[in-house]
């Protein structure tokens, strides 16, 4: 794990987004493209009284620290006071939307995969790079630093982080679904408030947000929703088959009357975690089996771990 390979700092803004003698104009093209996605998703809303009052682009395309795995994060501004007194319900209800908005859909610019936002003007965003796209101009403009990292300290929070997850993917693996969609929900929680502390505190080079950037470019944050989402569809389905065992039967008339512990007859907790991690790092791989299938892959892939080779087939 290197800090390198998740932290970039380029010597310029992004050429295909950003144009101009210092390179830091919002190409227009891009910005009428983003302007009609942001206002299409706005009129979908149906919020009639309700304003959009700007449309910012941030993160790191907006900032020094791009790389490829960098999404063109839309903020839409809007004042939630005007929409209900309530404020949390209203977020709920624009995190719900944009939410399902953002899985539903896959436009991208140059690549770079649109993630819309909607922000409280009234709440303060922290970041070193934001542009108005509705005025064409700079709110924060960005300032290229070689940042100091605390690269023991991002290893340390990811390895703890990644650990939180398998432990929590072992809860849905072991079919304690309530127990896995709980800890799922508060970690997601913990992860976002985590994030936000150092964006407050020292911006988008601490090792809080570097943290949340490996964890979400490597599909660790994915694989977190993941299990919410299905041990909350398990937890609330009827007359399948969640709750079944498995039972491994030995032919061997010798062993019918044993009792106590036998290795042949059962696995130990350490083969078991070993199955799961498994199990667990093929779906982070290959996805958790809702990919279409089509002509080169008429199938769906096989989560069980493959049986090992028999003696002799070593290849010796």
């Amino acid at each position: 794990m290197k800090i390198s390979d998740f932290l970039t700092v380029n010597d310029n803004l992004n050429e295909e987004i950003w144009i101009g003698a210092e390179g830091d104009i919002l190409n227009p093209e891009v910005s009428r493209h983003l302007i009609s996605v942001a206002q299409d998703f706005f009129n979908d809303l149906g919020l009639e009284g309700t304003e959009l009052e700007d449309i910012t682009f941030t993160g790191s395309l907006a900032n020094f620290n791009y790389t490829k795995f960098s999404d063109i994060d839309l903020h839409l501004l809007v004042d939630f006071t005007k929409v209900d007194e309530n404020i949390e319900l209203v977020k709920e209800f624009f995190n719900a939307k944009t939410s399902n908005w953002n899985k539903k859909h896959n436009i991208t610019i140059f690549g770079y995969e649109i993630e819309l936002y909607i922000q409280d003007s009234n709440e303060i965003h922290h970041s070193t790079g934001i542009y108005s796209v509705l005025n064409d101009s700079w709110i924060t403009k960005p300032n290229r630093i070689e940042p100091e990292i605390d690269e023991n300290m991002v290893k340390r929070k990811i390895k703890s982080f990644i650990d939180m997850i398998d432990r929590t993917d072992d809860k849905l693996d072991l079919q304690k679904y309530e127990d896995a969609n709980l800890e799922a929900n508060k970690l997601i929680k913990k992860i976002k408030k985590f994030r936000k502390s150092g964006l407050e505190d020292r911006g988008e080079y601490s090792y809080e947000n570097l943290t949340f950037k490996y964890l979400r470019n490597h599909g660790h944050i994915k694989a977190l929703f993941d299990i919410r989402d299905q041990s909350y569809d398990r937890m609330n389905s009827l007359g399948g088959k969640y709750d079944k065992k498995f039972k491994i039967f030995i032919k061997n008339d010798e062993n019918a009357g044993e009792t106590g512990f036998h290795s042949l007859n059962e696995l130990e907790k350490f083969q078991k975690k070993v199955k799961r991690r498994h199990k667990r790092m093929k779906r982070r791989l290959i996805g958790r089996g809702k990919q279409k299938t089509g002509p080169a892959y008429p199938k769906k892939p096989n989560y069980k771990r493959s049986k090992s080779a028999p003696p002799g087939f070593g290849g010796v």
